[in-house]
């Protein structure tokens, strides 16, 4: 599918309630995924203006552009398979255009030209169905940085928000503020810089 819907609730954990969330959902049983996320902008940040973002996810040895834009439901995820050579074309600043992301970057008035490699983001994921949602234990490391994430994917907001509120209580987690990975990832950017 080359378009779709995300529907997602996010929270930061210290890393004593990513262990209690792993023992109390059945975590052990699920295979650890490696993923890296090798995140595109312009020099003048037009994306991030627009409440876009772009990355390369190399995940089981697939490569996969997204570009993410803002949707009254969530986000409107666009993907492109990448080949491994345009894989490491994109992260050397050698842009190979692909038919759905260029046509809404070109939308965004974005030049696939326009666009640079910023960095990467590496995550270790365990993911499982619960409740007709998919929950997600991250554990991400980018620049000098390090943190832990509770997801959960559904099909309606409703959903999502009563399956995270759910779980979030029976482990005595706070909600807190969670910006995605992106923003945290250029949050830690700029102060390596």
């Amino acid at each position: 599918m080359a378009q779709e819907i995300e529907i997602e609730f996010k929270n930061l954990l210290t890393e004593e309630e990513y262990h209690k969330l792993y023992h109390f959902l059945p975590f052990k049983s699920v295979e650890l995924i490696d993923q890296t996320n090798y995140y595109f902008e312009t020099d003048d940040m037009s994306l991030k203006q627009q409440g876009a973002a772009l990355r390369i996810r190399k995940k089981s040895n697939q490569w996969t552009l997204t570009l993410k834009q803002p949707h009254p439901e969530g986000l409107l995820e666009t993907h492109d398979a990448l080949t491994d050579q345009e894989a490491n074309l994109w992260i050397q600043n050698r842009m190979v255009e692909k038919p759905e992301t260029t046509k809404q970057l070109t939308d965004l008035g974005v030049n696939t030209s326009d666009l640079v490699y910023l960095g990467s983001l590496t995550t270790r994921r365990k993911e499982l169905e619960y409740k007709g949602a998919t929950i997600v234990l991250d554990h991400s490391l980018y620049y000098d940085q390090e943190d832990y994430e509770l997801e959960v994917e559904a099909s309606s907001k409703d959903q999502g928000l009563s399956v995270i509120q759910e779980i979030m209580t029976a482990c005595d987690i706070p909600e807190r503020k969670t910006d995605n990975k992106i923003k945290r990832f250029y949050q830690a950017k700029l102060q390596s810089e």
